[in-house]
């Protein structure tokens, strides 16, 4: 993929065949702000569900509260089986 930057001229933008090993202070405040999401919408399903009397209704906001809470558990779990031993 070719960019052009404001100059005219053109510069090749270069695809990582994998990830870098090193986690950067931006990707660090990103996955936290992703685990924070999650955590926060899966605390506020259940306590909404607490508030609802229609078992349906109950039901879907349980489901979507278990839906953050793995994405929450899956996003740790990735972080813990990637991390250096050096660091632990």
């Amino acid at each position: 993929m070719q960019q052009q930057n404001t100059f005219g001229s053109s510069q090749q933008t270069q695809a990582f065949p994998q990830p870098p090993q090193v986690v950067s202070v931006k990707d660090q405040l990103y996955l936290t702000d992703m685990l924070s999401w999650n955590l926060l919408a899966s605390k506020k399903a259940h306590f909404f569900a607490t508030q609802c009397q229609d078992p349906q209704v109950v039901e879907l906001i349980n489901r979507c509260g278990q839906m953050h809470q793995r994405h929450y558990d899956a996003i740790l779990a990735h972080l813990n089986q990637n991390q250096n031993p050096q660091y632990q």
